[in-house]
């Protein structure tokens, strides 16, 4: 069945989307509308080099199985949605529209997988050994994360080798390094079998060639 996931970031975002798309899943970019409009006219292209192949493949996302499309934070309704992943530069969800749609996906209590450069506040509660402390000033805004349970946010690792060329459009990211984004648990065993079911799906794929 596919799955309808919402991923915050359409530079960095856009790989796993790929990822997720490719295994036939649905996937909602959030972004600048100008990003977006260009996202939902053309599509995204991500560059990658498989194994043993010497340049990189483009792959489009209007040639994949899954439906992409991109929209502003104030366009977006999180109800749609089974999983959201936290894919844009941890400053960045200090800008006033991103706050109001995490307000809203905390409401929602959906189960979001942070690829940030940094794990998101409500993960690190979950760590015994930092519950305690007081990390706030370690975060731009640490109230953007006060809604959040932190049963509900993981954290899977990033790939920063991965980059939007400065001199091509916002719809492209080159990727130097491939990632197989291993994510950490829920605490809802109800969240894990989505990730493991997402997983086997993204495994099932492959390119020909």
């Amino acid at each position: 069945m596919p799955r309808n996931i919402l991923i915050l970031g359409a530079s960095y975002g856009s790989l796993l989307g790929t990822k997720l798309l490719m295994a036939g899943h649905n996937v909602t970019l959030v972004c600048r509308r100008k990003t977006a409009d260009l996202i939902n006219q053309e599509g995204t292209e991500v560059r990658i080099k498989l194994r043993d192949e010497p340049n990189h493949r483009a792959i489009l996302s209007r040639d994949l199985p899954g439906t992409l499309d991109a929209a502003p934070p104030e366009d977006i309704d999180p109800s749609r949605y089974d999983l959201v992943g936290l894919a844009m530069q941890e400053p960045q969800y200090n800008n006033h529209t991103i706050r109001v749609l995490m307000i809203k996906i905390a409401a929602a209590k959906l189960p979001c997988l942070s690829i940030m450069n940094m794990p998101p506040l409500p993960y690190l509660k979950r760590i015994p050994a930092l519950a305690a402390m007081d990390l706030d000033n370690a975060f731009t805004n640490a109230g953007v994360w006060d809604r959040f349970e932190p049963g509900l946010v993981s954290l899977c690792s990033p790939d920063p080798q991965a980059f939007r060329p400065p001199d091509e459009g916002a719809n492209v990211l080159h990727v130097g390094l491939p990632t197989n984004f291993k994510a950490a648990t829920f605490a809802d065993e109800a969240h894990n079998r989505l990730l493991r079911e997402l997983e086997a799906d993204i495994d099932a794929v492959r390119l020909d060639g």
